[in-house]
């Protein structure tokens, strides 16, 4: 607070009374410290008169959706994590949007949880800011960001679907398909679809078989729609390699009742191992990620930074492909 008074050219109670509303405050005045605040990165501590102990007792976490049990399974490593100590565990999701994580950053933070997990690296400038000024530990998960804001726990989706790919590829499979979503909402997908190209210019095949999904979260139900544009596009295309598990259980039902075998007519893989993909007819050949532990991880690396903050580190996790009956 003092140094946005300073840049302001007021003092830090001036600072505060207008951060809290007070109607007395001079618009010449009132601008110039919400124009420092958003230079700074500011957010005010609603937390500071009820907490002499200035320790709230929760984990700050946000994810891009509830109703993806990838994302749950995450959670529930965080929680089963955490509940070896006195911290719990607060939730909030963005619905993919980074506009809606920046809101969300900015109304936790005015609580002074512990710290944030977060998932991917891709913020808004304002919300890195707050980040970055915050003074708590902050743990990026699920990417891994070139440039982090602190500590890391995840893998690289472009590196995990060019596993996938190559791994069909030397099974026999020479059109590939990619079916995916928006890249400016779903930067993990984003990285998928970068994987898949990769792998086919590396092996000198063509890339360009791809339809995007207008959606964001993407389920089951934009899978039907999404094969049949495959295809109508490309038939010859002789495996539908989807951004998801849902996307690609979706794909596998519009092939039932369009009468095509799968893996037989056309095969259909996936990624994330969710447990819809194993139990599946046929089961779908997927990249399972370890959704508990990127959880348990990030977690455990909470607690090592509150003891100690220069434990901030990066934690690649591991990644396996799976070959199921759907390829």
């Amino acid at each position: 607070m003092a140094d946005v008074g300073k840049m302001a050219g007021v003092s830090a109670m001036t600072v505060s009374r207008a951060l809290k509303g007070n109607s007395y405050i001079a618009k010449d005045t009132l601008n110039r410290i919400m124009a420092a605040v958003e230079q700074l990165g500011y957010v005010l501590d609603q937390s500071a008169g009820s907490l002499s102990s200035r320790r709230s007792g929760f984990i700050a976490t946000i994810m891009p959706s509830i109703d993806n049990s990838n994302f749950a399974d995450t959670a529930r490593g965080i929680t089963d994590t955490l509940a070896r100590t006195s911290m719990q565990l607060l939730l909030g999701y963005t619905n993919y949007s980074v506009d809606r994580e920046e809101q969300l950053i900015e109304a936790m933070l005015r609580r002074r949880p512990e710290g944030i997990i977060l998932t991917g690296g891709k913020h808004t400038a304002k919300a890195r800011g707050m980040l970055v000024n915050a003074d708590i530990p902050v743990i990026e998960t699920w990417d891994v960001p070139e440039d982090p804001v602190n500590a890391v726990v995840g893998f690289s989706n472009l590196a995990a679907m060019e596993a996938l790919v190559c791994g069909l590829i030397d099974k026999g499979y020479s059109k590939l398909a990619f079916i995916g979503g928006p890249e400016e909402a779903d930067t993990r997908g984003h990285q998928r679809r970068l994987g898949f190209e990769r792998a086919l210019a590396n092996r000198g095949l063509d890339a360009s078989r791809k339809v995007e999904i207008d959606a964001v979260p993407i389920r089951m139900s934009h899978g039907g729609g999404a094969i049949r544009r495959v295809l109508e596009r490309f038939p010859d295309t002789d495996i539908a390699i989807c951004v998801s598990d849902l996307l690609a259980f979706g794909a596998i039902m519009e092939c039932r009742r369009m009468g095509l075998a799968v893996p037989d007519d056309i095969a259909v893989a996936g990624f994330g191992d969710y447990e819809i993909a194993s139990v599946s007819e046929p089961g779908i050949t997927t990249v399972n990620v370890d959704s508990y532990g990127i959880g348990t991880r990030a977690a455990g690396q909470m607690i090592a930074m509150l003891e100690n903050r220069n434990a901030a580190t990066a934690i690649k996790t591991e990644y396996h492909v799976l070959f199921r009956d759907s390829t």
